[in-house]
């Protein structure tokens, strides 16, 4: 086994090379006739082609996700993130001669619980199909795919954004799922520019991979990406991807056009290979922007793939398609036709129930999905629709949130002030994950508590959580004795600093008992900046209230 993979690994990097030394620069090539592209017309005749032509984009996601299994698509294989070179590689992964694809029931199963969720139709008979390109990281020169009738069609996502005209409301839009389709992931070329070679990791070969195709239904990257995050969500909820972008589990190319409304769609580029939800946003607005400049100075917009350049914000040329080869597409003669069943009762005989993929059962065992699970936290708790997408957004958070409910009687609306704002800012501000936070939730519970019941004010209440999450361990109890942090309620010292207040500022006293009362809030915030936030505001406003309302002797 070990000697096998040696070999596959001394062979490839011998072959990639000389596919690096044979393909031609392309990119090059559409560079210099961009470059010398001559714009016609007067400045006057551009601008004004320009003000006439109202074009919008046009945005469709081609996503490979990583199915979350053991094991690889078609071989016994281990699936593990930075394990050493070719050491997860099996004969068939590695193409040796004779060896055969065993079908893994995990991955089967995956795609169609994705498919049930973002309500595909399933196909009971599903087929693979061999897609035929050379590369090195590719040792059977084929992937194998599903072109001809996929495992799952027809299907819907709806996401949701930020908008409205203050940029707090809530817009939901639906985009189409054209398919859902199962293939194998390729391996990893590893290009060494310095020693002028390419090296090939097989690890990656053969792992489950699902491609969710979705037509070209937004507009922008803004769309795009929350599009995307709302599938991430779905897929972690499921269990069928871990969706983590940074490690490759979740891949995203864009197709992206112009045109004007009710015309034909523009020529296509595709951005490949987009591997952050930020860089998805900007890198589709980027080219949006760019086709739109190309096709109002009266040029042509190439049918070209593109990759994104994080560090200047712009899409690079990578290759032409209007050559790209014929992938010569036939059936997998080595796999049978995949058979999804309805239930129990359509199973042949003699098929083992447990080696079978049965619809019933995968609906069954759906979990509660994202939007469901906003709809939920906005109807039993009365929250604002903007705050239950901050929680289901945030990996543990809801959980987080209703943990601290369950131990305090302070209103869910307010809870959710401090789990979004205070809770969330410290960690994001810390590039921490919320099952890492220092304040558990019966700890954030305890000192919700403590305020609720009048022991705090809601500054010295801040004030407390700032050193619970310093402290690492002390209650919110135990920070306010030795802080001294209880509230000043003794009524003859507030009332002495109250007067002082009072006499200290005529002209605020003054102006409260001419009518004006919000002049109050002033006095009270002196009150309390003399008492380092730990006056009762109760007191405080009564004792101020009787105070400027005596006249003057």
């Amino acid at each position: 086994m070990a000697a096998s993979c040696v070999t596959a690994g001394e062979l490839l990097p011998k072959m990639s090379k000389l596919i690096l030394m044979s393909r031609p620069n392309v990119s090059s090539l559409i560079r210099r006739i961009c470059s010398s592209s001559k714009l016609r017309g007067s400045k006057q005749q551009q601008k004004e082609k320009c003000e006439s032509q109202q074009l919008v984009g046009v945005v469709g996601l081609e996503i490979h996700a990583q199915i979350n299994s053991n094991t690889k698509l078609f071989s016994g294989s281990s699936v593990g993130f930075s394990a050493p070179p070719n050491s997860l590689v099996s004969f068939f992964d590695a193409s040796l001669p004779g060896t055969l694809p065993v079908l893994n029931r995990r991955c089967v199963e995956a795609a169609v619980m994705t498919g049930l969720a973002l309500s595909c139709t399933i196909n009971k008979k599903s087929l693979f199909d061999r897609k035929h390109y050379f590369y090195a990281d590719l040792p059977a020169g084929y992937q194998i795919t599903q072109q001809r009738r996929p495992i799952a069609v027809d299907g819907s996502l709806t996401y949701s954004l930020l908008g409205g005209k203050k940029g707090n409301q809530v817009v939901r839009r639906t985009v189409s799922i054209k398919q859902i389709q199962l293939e194998q992931d390729s391996g990893k070329s590893l290009h060494d520019d310095v020693n002028g070679q390419s090296l090939i990791d097989l690890n990656r070969a053969g792992v489950g991979l699902m491609e969710l195709v979705m037509e070209p239904d937004m507009s922008c990257g803004d769309e795009a990406a929350a599009a995307v995050r709302e599938l991430q969500l779905i897929l972690q909820a499921l269990g069928t991807c871990q969706g983590n972008m940074s490690e490759g589990q979740l891949r995203v190319d864009a197709n992206v056009s112009v045109h004007q409304p009710g015309e034909p769609l523009g020529v296509r580029a595709e951005v490949k290979n987009i591997n952050s939800i930020r860089f998805l946003a900007r890198a589709i607005d980027f080219e949006i922007q760019r086709q739109m400049g190309v096709v109002q100075r009266g040029g042509t917009v190439q049918n070209e793939t593109r990759a994104y350049d994080s560090n200047s914000g712009e899409t690079v040329p990578m290759r032409d398609k209007e050559g790209l080869q014929d992938y010569r597409f036939m059936p997998e003669p080595n796999l049978p036709p995949l058979m999804v069943y309805e239930d129990r009762t359509s199973l042949p005989a003699g098929l083992d129930e447990r080696q079978a993929v049965v619809l019933q059962q995968v609906r069954r065992s759906l979990p509660e999905l994202p939007g469901v699970k906003r709809d939920r936290l906005v109807q039993t708790y009365g929250i604002l629709p903007e705050h239950s997408f901050t929680l289901v957004n945030e990996d543990g958070l809801v959980g987080y949130f209703e943990a601290v409910l369950r131990e305090t009687r302070k209103e869910p609306r307010k809870v959710i002030g401090w789990v979004a704002n205070e809770l969330l800012g410290h960690l994001k501000l810390q590039d921490m994950r919320v099952s890492q936070s220092p304040v558990s939730p019966s700890a954030l519970a305890e000192l919700l508590e403590l305020q609720e019941t009048g022991h705090i004010s809601s500054s010295v209440a801040k004030q407390v959580f700032q050193e619970m999450w310093k402290s690492s361990g002390k209650t919110a109890r135990q920070i306010i004795l030795e802080k001294d942090l209880g509230l000043v309620s003794d009524a003859a010292q507030l009332h002495s600093i109250c007067q002082k207040v009072v006499d200290s500022h005529p002209e605020e006293v003054h102006a409260i008992r001419v009518g004006n009362q919000k002049v109050l809030n002033k006095l009270m915030g002196l009150v309390q900046k003399e008492t380092k936030g730990r006056a009762d505001p109760i007191l405080v406003r009564a004792i101020l209230a009787e105070k400027t309302s005596k006249k003057r002797t």
